[in-house]
């Protein structure tokens, strides 16, 4: 899995009709800068709203996942959503011309390569994983569907799908490997049952899709009269039933095409969480409902982990700042860089990293025998992290002087002595205006507030 944020390198666009709208739109994606994540922008009405991809956003399951935002609504975005995250990106703005992204095949494979045709782009900070802490589960008896989130280090998926069909049956897919997506599960198209293709389309939910871009599967015997009245239905001149249960010829390209379809769709809704996951998910019976409230399980739960945030530090992930890049940005140096490297940074929040030993000069005279970092000290870096924040809000840094003014509501709330691990994070409190930036800061040693404050900055050019 990838540890920085990626978007893509430059726009680009596919065209086509709507799977349940039937309404013809383009569609473009474009590149967005760190911390956007996907939003939706409904180019053809006025205003060009914006609707992010959040699962607060759901406002309809009949058949796909419909958002809605700032009157804007946006149908199927499950195989959109499902392409970005089988190609791990983290920023994308998705621009549409209708109320629906165009159904291609009925997978996410026509998504997937016009995204490889223009490659992604690396960017500086890191991926914001949300870990899954504890078993998360989902449960429908009426419908017989579970879903479970359990912790792991990397993204995995399994699902099992069992319609009491005997053209289907039992099926499983499984994911091992989130970069296996495209390789494994994009291609998969959409599919339904014959007898759920007519109230389909008497409920105007299915007008995009011939038989080209869905699958569908005929559990039962159907009558040459019924053949003549489901091509005309689809405007097709005929249409046939195969030896494998599927209607007009077409050829699965899986054994468990459908379960893999089920999986595609998981990815997709779970997409709106908004954040990249890792934990293992185990899912029997999913559908578009039953994904939807499980991620608004998890969103819960990672909502009430950020209320109470701590930083995580993992020293086997690659900085988004090491110490040189750190000293292309301060002009702070020894004995008086107060911070070793830099693991995240956006335009609203930056954590960076010290390691204590007792080497630091401090030591020698602040309380000799009894060593504590001294609380000016934890401040001073606190300021270089916020030095940092907001050194990247300028174009070109190395003409700019940072000024500490003020600091408001500092505390000291635990001793930080040699050998800790020190975690200062930074946020804006609110935007920076005439060069002036205000931010919380606060330190964290094994998951412990050892400081906190509030700060002031000023940006000054150096020509000034």
């Amino acid at each position: 899995m990838n540890d920085k944020q990626h978007t893509i390198q430059a726009p680009v666009t596919v065209r086509g009709i709507g799977l349940h709208t039937g309404v013809e739109a383009t569609m473009t994606f474009c590149p967005a800068p760190v911390g956007h994540g996907y939003k939706f922008q409904r180019v053809d009405l006025p205003g060009q709203p914006i609707v992010d991809a959040d699962v607060d956003n759901v406002v309809d399951l009949s058949r796909g996942t419909t958002i809605e935002q700032n009157g804007a609504r946006v149908n199927t975005v499950e195989h959109t959503l499902a392409a970005l995250v089988g190609m791990q990106l983290d920023n994308v703005l998705i621009q549409l011309s209708g109320p629906e992204p165009p159904i291609m095949d009925g997978s996410s494979a026509d998504f997937m390569t016009a995204l490889e045709s223009v490659g992604l782009q690396e960017q500086n900070a890191l991926r914001n994983y949300y870990e899954i802490p504890e078993s998360i589960r989902y449960v429908d008896n009426a419908r017989g569907v579970e879903i479970a989130a359990l912790p792991l280090s990397d993204y995995r998926l399994t699902v099992m799908v069992d319609y009491n069909s005997p053209v289907l049956g039992s099926q499983h897919a499984t994911l091992a490997d989130i970069g296996q997506f495209g390789a494994e599960i994009a291609s998969s198209r959409t599919f339904c049952f014959l007898h759920e293709l007519e109230m389909l389309y008497k409920n105007n939910l299915i007008r995009g899709g011939d038989l080209s871009n869905a699958i569908v599967v005929v559990d039962r015997v159907v009558s040459d009269d019924e053949l003549n009245d489901l091509a005309k239905m689809l405007g097709k001149p005929r249409v046939a039933v195969k030896k494998e249960g599927i209607l007009n010829n077409v050829d699965l390209r899986h054994k468990n095409e459908p379960a893999r379809h089920k999986l595609l769709d998981l990815v997709g809704d779970l997409a709106l969480v908004g954040r990249p996951l890792k934990g293992q998910i185990l899912a029997a019976r999913p559908g578009h409902a039953a994904n939807v409230a499980f991620a608004k399980k998890i969103k819960k739960k990672m909502l009430e982990a950020h209320s109470n945030p701590v930083p995580v530090y993992d020293p086997n992930r690659e900085p988004v700042m090491d110490v040189n890049r750190i000293m292309q940005v301060l002009p702070h140096r020894y004995p008086f860089l107060m911070i070793d490297k830099v693991i995240h940074l956006d335009d609203q929040m930056v954590t960076a990293v010290k390691n204590v030993t007792i080497n630091e000069p401090f030591f020698q005279g602040h309380f000799p025998g009894n060593p504590i970092m001294p609380g000016v000290m934890q401040i001073e870096a606190l300021a270089q992290t916020g030095g940092i924040l907001v050194m990247n809000t300028v174009p070109d840094p190395e003409n700019y002087w940072q000024y500490f003014l003020g600091i408001e509501n500092c505390r000291f709330r635990k001793k930080v002595l040699p050998g800790d691990t020190i975690i200062f994070h930074c946020q804006l409190l609110a935007p920076i205006k005439r060069g002036i930036a205000k931010m919380r800061g606060q330190a964290f040693v094994n998951g412990k507030v050892v400081c906190d404050a509030e700060m002031s900055a000023a940006i000054v050019r150096k020509d000034a």
